[in-house]
């Protein structure tokens, strides 16, 4: 076992942590006081949370090596005896008990108990409240604040800019409970400082944070004016107190300004009270650290106003906020009603903070900076009223206000106290003016008391105005004492004889005095300690202050007395002083404001105290007083002598030795002698305090005395005493005898200061003195013991190791011999040796000796080492037994006597040399008997106990008659120095029973039945009589006793008779009824001694023959056609089934065989020997319907029946399911699907379905027909069933087959051939008819002849119901390219139909414009059959032929000709090779069948102009010849010298004259210019011609514009047409009220179209009514479905009642043809009702738009009441509506519905009266027959839910259809949009493209063009306006009126060729 000092010397520790042990545990401390030697610490002993006593009791007997029988108590201190009952509430943690032998016993040593002294919570809960209380009337609350507003001004000190407190008192109650939040603007506190500030009593000088731990290191700040540092937050109490005073919970919220992170902290006395309940750690908690503006942690509704303050701590880069909640009510009361009384107090108290150093001067300007810049602002917010803010700033009334600004004068002074202790002083005078009193009255301190003693009419009048009110408030670093005050000085007292002044001036003297922070306050800061005692004190100076100095005094730095000159500098001594002062002159003073040199008496002198080393003072004294004698050498001597006086050095002596030399190495605890310790200054005189009288005793001197130890960690100060001179005693320090430590010291003597403990003075360091030395470990004085290796065995050598130690517990070395003593109570213990050094061990310890058990024994193990101060230590340990050495074996005696079938137990010890019982691993001992054959071996594992019971199985000796010896071995295996021990052993022969014996009585006669015999009975028998008797190991009968028939038990009953045992009768035996069942019966007897048990199986007979029974063997199936695979097998058995051998060869012939169509031919019977039964084989039947065969065999009287199941052949055959007669060919429209699905099933040869699974099927058909989806392969199912599918079949018209077929075992089975007619389809269009008059001519320009389209079906008929905007009409001309339509091919749209239309489904095209050029044209329709395929028309080609003749023209226009009269020929010639054609209106030639001449006339634009040129010839007309449409002119010559007016225009008119043409053409007119001069008339010819080509450009820049212009206009009537259809569709959506925007439509119609078919989707997914009636699965057209699923009714009664009137009709199914309905019939084996609709007789339904029966002739005849409807009205149908209305014509009737049964009696009332009254309904569920019955369960209907689904379902929403006219008409709204953007896209671009710089440079050519052309004519000659006749004019003719618009096409083709550009060719 470990020994540890951890509970003492000598003392084990058993916990393991100091805390007690681990969560869920307590730890409780033990002490052992039962004997003397117990170990003298304590215990710790973990506890579990769910212990009980006893399992304590356990640990603490485990702990402390105890034998748990062993008697002793466990008490608390107080001597309570744990127990059972009050274990869990006296044992808790941390508590010390006792182990005592009994209550009462003595403590023999001493103990120590663990307690806890933590202060309770109320130390700071209720900390305020004692803290806080009244005084002189005052409430302390704002003085609570104040605290809290000091904290805010320290924190704040550091501020730049404004410091800004606040107080809000929130008291609204919608905003949570009553709270009080002081916030500020100020530094805040990290999470550290926060910790710090609520740790109590943690003054500013030991916080770590801010500050550092020891009080040298606080820095005060520097001073100020009445000390307004703001240092006022001191003692690490006040807020806390304050706090707890105004609630009863805090929350601290701060932020410091480097940080991120606002820190968080609660104290509240709930918190405290809640953590003392739960027994936790009361003054522990957290900091929450969150972001700023963080609030998710305030869940309490008491705390909302929290959210809002903060969310204003984003805004602030650092602050403090203080909330106090659970506000005590007087408190909430007090701030209510007294606002104005405690704000005006705190602007008392923080008076100068707030207004600075002069206080409130209201006469006078504010300083600016430091002190303006606090703002104190007070709110208070309360439900329903307007907050009440104030700024401490703007108060006027406060005491000091008025204090300052009723004083008529003042007068400052400075008080400085012993120390460093400084007072500022004012006293303000207040007279009485008059009529008035100027001293102001205070409130709470009334200034004229009523004295008790006087009478009620005497009053104090000697202190009127100030009363009995001291003179002075104090004022601590600022800020108001409010509790104490000081009366007066004797200065300022009232004189006891009368002076100059009245008393009553006195008694009108206010004041204040601000000190500094070296008078000491209480924590609360309501009183001073010692502030009056220090100031009254006399060496307290007192001096006057004026503007900074002592007083109005002049200064001077030099005087001139008595011819001498004294100035500043010089050093002096004074006379006539007390002492005389020795000094250098600072300055000198005359009273007075004096400015320059001046006569004067008197004046005083300013000396600073020399040596200023020394004294470091100034003093004033009278110039009278300079001592004008005494030479400067004198003084400076005497200032030298008293430099000489300063300390200079120490003298140290050891008066009692123990002298301490330098670097000196000493044992530790070694002491350091007593010191005394000598002052000496240079002189060697010894000194005590700095020389100088005016000190005080502050320069006395001291002698510190500092032992300083030197680690790696730092130097730590271990020894600091200080020494002062006691006069009549030295500086003296005692011996020093605990520096203990090792390591290096310095002993260092400083002499210091008193009070400031200054080590310097005057810039000089104070002697000292420093020995370093150093500390080794002592001699060994005590030991300890080392790790020990357990365990420890008795005889075994154990190492014992020994950890030495000096006097202090250092670790220290043996060195000298020494003789270790060892001694235990009760054992020998022996050693080998000790070691020495550093590891010194006690070797080869051996103990011998008693232990308890194997578990050990607890010694005491006393070593000594003679010769150590501390010699001897106990070491426990627990001593085990030794190693085996002795087996021993109870009992003694060496024979031993057992009866026969026993076992033998022997005690068995294993002993070690000591006799102890010990244990080892693998300590099993062994027992073999011998003497006999199998006998048992005992075996016993002693390894945990050294001790056991050593048994086994029963000793048995088979046929034992007599006595039998036998020997034991016993022995240890393992342990082969432990010596066998021998045993002998007498076998006895057992008298316990033995045998058992069973036997069957009959009659008189008992037949034994041995140990599993056989025995044979008749089934289902009982075996009576049965017998039993036992024998012992003697063959001697035993009787049967109740004992011994308790143990007798048998296996066939549990019920055994007891009285029949003791008879020896066994219960009867009930045989089994099977012979297959044998019974195993056991009669078993069992002791403590034997098992025996007798047993016999009872095998059950068959019975006499009952019944015949057949069994099939080989399944129980055969196939049509097959004979059954197995057999029938044929037995006889009794009742119970048990086959009995009956039959024989010759029974065969009895044997009979019956069964409905069963084929007896190949029936085979045979006996089989082997199993005595008949087999039966061959079974087969005649081919029929497969199913269930019963066959019936008869043999004698008995009978069977077994039952066949009879199934289909192999497959042979393909049948179709549900198909029509194969015979007829099946109509199939061409792409439709077939009506029926193709489904074939296998068959066996005769019809029968051949159910066989995976078998392939295939369709086979021609190539020609196509089927989808494409033929795939097919597989049956179980059924033999294959679904195929329904095809959509295409091919050409005609009859087609297809034929199924299938794989089945290699082989090919030929199934049906399925005949199709395909039929054209109807909607299908294949081509476009068109009809037009294919005779009609063409002309060009004229119209189109009508043409008529249509589209042609498959089946050649027209297809009607097409949108005619599907149909289209392209034209193109024909070129050498090929047939195929070009991409500007011009498109036509369909006409509208007119009324005379006759043909439906035709389409035409009407009044086409027949193009304006003569040639071949392509004419094209189509037909758009989707978006992506067009079926196109045939192309019609056309021949556009020239149209009438209406001019003459020339093939090319010739130039204007320009001639003259000369002789030249060529001047003369007016054209040459002129051809002449007749063209119609669009310059197509015609005319060529026409023959005739053209006669050539020259004339003059005037017709009287006679005078014109001739033709050559002198002829004035010439004639030619026109054929074959033309005519050809080579030359025409004017005649030479031919008459004519120079430079004159004259025209050559060539007119055609045809006799064949019934009209006149128009001529053709050449002007020309005749002159008379050659070289005019070149010149004028080259004017001609420029005028020719200027005339050509024009006409075609004109019609490039007028062609744009047309193409304009026509796009802003389609822009116009666009806005007009968006304009209607809108206000169609406003009547939907669906606005659309005016800007993004198209997105926002997008969005809207989104949302409406969400909407839509919506409304069809809810939930309505519908019928849950199973429809009946369409398999063709023909089929409509069940009447329940026809129709949908809106309103829930009315479908109730009217499903319920049709209840036996809504299963119904409808079809169209009989044939369809006759088909389902078949189907469903005729379960299926159906209707039939060509059944119906038509002429008696009802006219759905017939009125009601009340109207009459259009006429009401009666007012109904119930609101009647005809039933049908109320239907809605979804599909094939005529139908529908057929059905529920006939079924409905005129049926009516009304809203009750009154109603309803009243309308068949009224009714009848007039007509014949149908069935009436009602909405309650009531009907009214058409005969006038109603009432009685078939007349009522039952609710919806008794109708199981079958109701008709509800239709589609209201709202659904509306969201689908809405949906329809924004599809169309979005379309029309595109369209309007789309043509405004275009119309804009043909604009910018008229405004194109191209467009603009054609305008302006034709505007130069055509006035070039004006300045040519004029030249020539020409007037643009000229009176000729009109048939003279050579421009071409444009007849604005008659002339219609081009088409749109003509348009187009012109304005694109103009936009190619215009080619204008200049002759050249």
């Amino acid at each position: 076992m470990a020994a540890a000092d951890g509970g003492g010397p000598g003392g084990a520790s058993v916990g393991t942590k100091e805390d007690g042990g681990g969560v869920g545990h307590r730890t409780v401390y033990l002490f052992d006081r039962r004997e003397k030697e117990s170990e003298l610490g304590d215990r710790p002993l973990q506890v579990g949370e769910r212990s009980d006593y006893a399992g304590f009791r356990a640990s603490v007997c485990q702990t402390l090596g105890i034998s748990p029988e062993e008697k002793f108590v466990i008490t608390t201190t107080s001597r309570k005896e744990i127990t059972c009952d009050n274990f869990d509430e006296t044992v808790k943690d941390g508590v010390t008990l006792y182990l005592l032998q009994s209550v009462n016993q003595l403590l023999l040593t001493a103990t120590k108990e663990r307690i806890d002294f933590l202060p309770h919570y109320d130390t700071l809960v209720k900390s305020g409240m004692y803290e806080y209380y009244a005084s002189e009337g005052q409430n302390p609350l704002p003085f609570a604040l104040a605290e809290l507003i000091d904290n805010s001004l320290s924190a704040t000190s550091r501020n730049i800019g404004v410091r800004r407190i606040q107080i809000k008192l929130l008291f609204d109650e919608t905003q949570g409970k009553p709270a009080v939040a002081v916030i500020d603007n100020g530094r805040g506190m990290t999470s550290k400082q926060l910790n710090n500030w609520a740790v109590y009593r943690l003054s500013k000088f030991t916080r770590q944070g801010d500050f550092e731990s020891d009080h040298s290191g606080y820095v005060r700040p520097v001073p100020v004016p009445r000390s307004l540092n703001s240092d006022i937050s001191y003692f690490g109490v006040g807020g806390k107190q304050a706090v707890f005073f105004v609630g009863q919970s805090a929350r601290m919220i701060s932020k410091p300004a480097d940080s991120q992170d606002v820190h968080e902290l609660v104290l509240s006395k709930e918190d405290f009270e809640k953590k003392e309940k739960n027994k936790e750690a009361i003054y522990s908690g957290y900091i929450r650290n969150r972001k700023p503006s963080d609030s998710v942690h305030i869940t309490n509704d008491d705390e909302r106003f929290l959210h809002h303050l903060i969310i204003e701590e984003k805004e602030k880069d650092s602050f403090t906020a203080v909330v106090i909640t659970g506000v005590q009510p007087e408190h909430i009361q007090y701030l209510k009603n007294y606002f104005h009384l405690w704000t005006r107090q705190l602007a008392h108290i923080y008076h100068y903070y707030i207004h600075g150093p002069k206080g409130n001067e209201i006469r006078t300007s504010k300083e600016v900076e430091p002190f303006n810049n606090i703002d104190i602002e007070i709110s208070m917010f309360e439900k329903g009223k307007v907050p009440k803010i104030v700024n401490l700033r703007e108060i006027q009334d406060d005491m000091q206000t008025l204090y300052v600004n009723t004083a008529a004068d003042s007068f400052e002074f400075k008080a400085h106290v012993e120390g460093d202790g400084v007072v500022e002083g004012i006293i303000r005078y207040h007279p009485f003016l008059y009529d008035r009193e100027t001293y102001p009255d205070d409130p709470c301190f009334p200034s004229k008391l009523k004295d008790e003693d006087d009478d009620d009419d005497c009053f104090i009048l000697e202190k009127a105005a100030r009363g009995k009110r001291p003179i002075f408030e104090c004022f601590w670093n600022g800020r108001l004492i409010p509790y104490t005050s000081v009366e007066d000085f004797d200065w300022c007292t009232p004189p006891k004889k009368r002076g100059l002044a009245p008393i009553e001036c006195y008694n009108r003297i206010s004041g204040a005095l601000f000190t500094n922070d070296k008078f000491q306050v209480s924590t609360n800061k309501l009183t001073f300690m010692d502030l009056e005692l220090k100031l009254k004190d006399k060496n307290t100076l007192f001096t006057r202050i004026l503007n900074g100095q002592q007083g109005p005094w002049a200064t001077y730095a030099a005087i001139e007395w008595d011819g001498k000159i004294y100035k500043a500098g010089q050093l002096v001594k004074t006379t006539k002083t007390l002492p005389l002062f020795y000094g250098s002159i600072v300055r000198f003073f005359l009273y007075g404001d004096h400015d320059g040199e001046v006569y004067a008496t008197g004046g005083e002198v300013q000396i600073a105290m020399e040596p200023q080393a020394l004294y470091d003072e100034v003093k004033t004294v009278p110039i009278a007083k300079l001592d004008r004698t005494v030479a400067e050498k004198a003084v400076k001597k005497y200032v030298e002598d008293e430099m000489a006086r300063l300390p200079d050095r120490l003298s140290i002596t050891w008066p009692e030795g123990d002298e301490l030399l330098p670097n000196e190495i000493r044992p530790a605890g070694t002491p350091i002698g007593a010191l005394r310790i000598e002052i000496l200054n240079k002189k060697g005189e010894a000194m005590q305090k700095l020389p100088g009288t005016s000190h005080g005793g502050s320069k006395k001197l001291l002698v510190e005395l500092k032992v300083i130890l030197h680690s790696s960690s730092g130097n730590k100060e271990i020894i600091s005493h200080i020494s002062q001179h006691g006069g009549k005693w030295p500086y003296w320090f005692k011996k020093m005898e605990n520096i203990q430590k090792l390591g290096n010291y310095t002993l260092k003597l400083q002499v210091v200061l008193n009070e400031s403990n200054a080590d310097t003075y005057a810039g000089r360091p104070l002697p000292s003195k420093a020995i370093k030395f150093s500390v080794k470990e002592g001699k060994p004085e005590k030991f300890s013991f080392g790790l020990l290796d357990p365990p420890f065995r008795v005889g075994v050598p154990f190492n014992i190791p020994l950890e030495f130690q000096d006097e202090f517990g250092h670790t220290s070395q043996l060195v000298t011999d020494i003789q270790p003593v060892l001694e235990a109570s009760g054992l020998s213990l022996h050693y080998e040796e000790i070691t020495k050094g550093p590891n010194c061990v006690i070797r080869g310890v051996t103990a011998k000796g008693p232990v308890n058990s194997c578990q050990g024994k607890n010694y005491n193990l006393k070593v000594t080492l003679p010769g150590l101060k501390e010699d001897s230590q106990i070491l426990k340990i627990r001593l085990l037994p030794g190693h085996p050495r002795r087996l021993k074996v109870k009992p003694d005696s060496e024979i031993l006597v057992i009866e026969n079938g026993t076992a033998f137990p022997f005690q068995v010890e294993v002993l070690d040399e000591s006799d102890n019982i010990t244990a080892q691993p693998k300590l099993i001992v062994h027992c073999k008997f011998s003497g006999a054959p199998n006998l048992p071996v005992y075996v016993v594992d002693c390894s945990s106990s050294g001790t056991s019971i050593l048994t086994g199985s029963a000793i048995q000796v088979q046929n034992i008659k007599k006595d039998q010896t036998l020997k034991a071995r016993i022995e240890i295996p393992s342990c082969k120095d432990v010596a066998p021990v021998e045993k002998t052993i007498k076998l006895l022969p057992s008298s316990h029973v033995a045998r058992l014996q069973i036997f069957s009585v009959e009659g008189q006669k008992a037949i034994q039945i041995k140990h599993q015999d056989e025995v044979n009975w008749i089934a289902g028998d009982i075996m009576h009589n049965l017998i039993f008797q036992m024998y012992d190991e003697g063959e001697r009968e035993i009787n049967i006793t109740s004992a011994l028939a308790e143990k007798i038990k048998v296996n066939w009953t549990p019920e055994i008779n007891k009285e029949h045992l003791l008879q020896g009768l066994l219960p009867d035996v009930q045989v089994p009824t099977s012979v297959k069942d044998m019974r195993y019966c056991q009669v078993s007897f069992q002791d403590d001694h034997v098992s025996l048990e007798s047993a016999f199986t009872v095998r059950p007979l068959p019975d006499e023959p009952k019944h015949l029974k057949c069994e099939m063997k080989g399944g129980k199936t055969v196939q049509m056609g097959q004979e059954l695979q197995g057999e029938v097998v044929i037995i006889i058995t009794d009742q119970y089934g048990n086959q009995i051998q009956a039959f024989s060869p010759s029974s065969l012939s009895s044997l009979s065989i019956a069964g409905v169509g069963l084929d007896s031919s190949n029936l085979k019977t045979t006996f089989q020997e082997n199993t005595q039964s008949i087999s039966v084989r061959g079974i087969k039947f005649i081919p029929g319907p497969p199913g269930n065969k019963d066959l019936c065999f008869t043999w004698r009287e008995f009978s069977d029946f077994i039952r066949v199941q009879l199934i289909s052949g192999p497959p042979a055959k393909l049948l179709l399911i549900d198909w029509p007669e194969l015979k007829e060919c099946i109509p199939v429209i061409n792409g439709r699907d077939l009506q029926n699905p193709i489904i074939v099933q296998l068959c066996d040869q005769w019809d029968n379905p051949a159910p066989v699974q995976h078998v392939k099927i295939s369709l086979t058909k021609a190539s020609n027909l196509k089927l989808t989806p494409s033929n795939q392969q097919h597989k049956t199912d179980e059924k033999g069933r294959a679904n195929l599918g329904v095809f959509s079949v295409f091919a050409p018209r005609g009859e087609h087959t297809l034929q199924v077929k299938a794989i089945y075992n290699k082989g090919i089975i030929e199934g049906p051939v399925i005949k199709l007619m395909i039929l054209p389809d109807p909607e299908k269009p294949v081509r476009l008819n068109v009809k037009y008059d294919k005779d009609a001519s063409f002309l060009a320009g004229g119209l189109f002849t009508d043409f008529m389209i249509s589209v042609i079906s498959e089946d050649d008929s027209i297809i009607k119901n097409i949108n005619p905007a599907r149909i289209s009409m392209k034209m193109w001309k024909l070129s050498t390219s090929g047939n195929r339509s070009p991409a500007n091919a011009e498109t036509f749209s369909c006409n509208k139909i007119k009324d005379n239309d006759k043909e439906d489904g035709c389409f035409y095209f009407r009044d086409k414009v027949i193009p304006i050029k003569v040639g071949t044209y392509c004419i094209q329709f189509g037909f758009m059959m989707d978006k992506t395929n067009i079926l196109n028309s045939e192309q019609v080609i056309v021949e556009v032929l020239p149209n009438q003749p209406v001019k003459l023209v020339p093939k090319i226009k010739p130039p204007t000709p320009a001639v003259s009269n000369v002789r030249s020929v060529a001047s003369r010639t007016l054209v040459r090779d002129l051809h002449l054609s007749i063209t119609d209106d669009y310059n197509n030639h015609t005319g060529i069948d026409l023959v005739g001449t053209i006669i050539a006339t020259i004339k003059g634009s005037n017709e009287e102009d006679t005078d014109t040129p001739l033709f050559i010839g002198k002829v004035r007309t010439l004639e030619f010849p026109f054929v074959n449409g033309s005519a050809e002119i080579m030359s025409l010559v004017l005649a030479e010298s031919s008459p004519g007016r120079d430079s004159t225009e004259y025209f050559i008119v060539f007119e055609p004259r045809l006799p064949l043409l019934s009209r006149t053409l128009e001529p053709y007119i050449l002007p020309f210019m005749f002159y008379n001069d050659v070289k005019k008339q070149q010149q004028m010819a080259a004017l001609t011609k420029e005028k020719d080509q200027l005339s050509q450009s024009i006409i075609m820049y004109k019609s490039l514009f007028e062609a744009s212009q047309q193409l304009l206009n026509e796009m802003k009537c389609q822009v116009e047409e666009a806005r007009l259809k968006e304009a209607q569709l809108r206000n169609e959506l406003k009547i939907h009220n669906i606005d659309i925007p005016t800007t993004q439509q198209v997105p926002h119609i997008e969005a809207l179209l989104k949302r409406k078919l969400s909407e839509q989707e919506e409304l069809k997914k809810k939930p309505r009514r519908s019928c849950t009636l199973p429809n009946y699965t369409k398999g063709s057209g023909d089929v409509l479905g069940k009447i329940a699923h026809l129709a949908q009714i809106e309103d829930d009664r009315a479908a109730m009642v009217i499903s319920w009137h049709l209840a036996s009709d809504m299963d119904c199914v409808v079809t169209l043809t009989t044939d369809a309905a006759r088909r389902i019939y078949d189907e469903t084996q005729g379960r299926q009702q159906v209707l039939p609709l060509d059944s119906i007789y038509k002429k008696t339904l009802p006219d759905w738009k017939r009125p009601l029966p009340h109207f009459r002739n259009g006429k009401l005849y009666f007012k109904p009441i119930g609101d009647p409807v005809f039933a049908r009205d109320l239907l809605t149908f979804p599909d094939n509506i005529e139908h529908c209305e057929t059905v529920f014509g006939m079924l409905l009737g005129d049926t009516i519905i009304l809203d009750n049964l009154d109603a309803a009696n009243h309308y068949r009332k009224e009714v009848v009266k007039i007509t014949h009254c149908p069935t009436l309904l009602t909405r309650d569920g009531d009907r009214i027959r058409s005969n006038g019955k109603f009432g009685g369960l078939q007349n009522k209907a039952p609710p919806m839910d008794k109708l199981r689904g079958m109701v008709f379902g509800a239709p589609v929403p209201k709202q659904c259809l509306i969201l689908g006219e809405q949906i329809d008409l924004l599809q169309q709204y979005r379309s029309a949009v595109c369209k309007l953007d789309s043509v405004n896209k275009d119309l804009n671009s043909q604009l910018e493209y008229l405004r194109t710089p191209d467009m603009r440079k054609k305008k302006q050519e034709l505007d130069e063009h055509e006035k070039n052309l004006k300045l040519i004519e004029e030249k020539l000659g020409m007037t643009p306006i000229r009176k000729c006749n009109d048939s003279l004019r050579h421009s071409p003719k444009v007849e604005t009126t008659d002339c219609p618009v081009p088409p749109k096409r003509m348009r187009r083709e012109a304005t694109r060729q103009n936009r190619d550009g215009v080619s204008l060719c200049w002759p050249g």
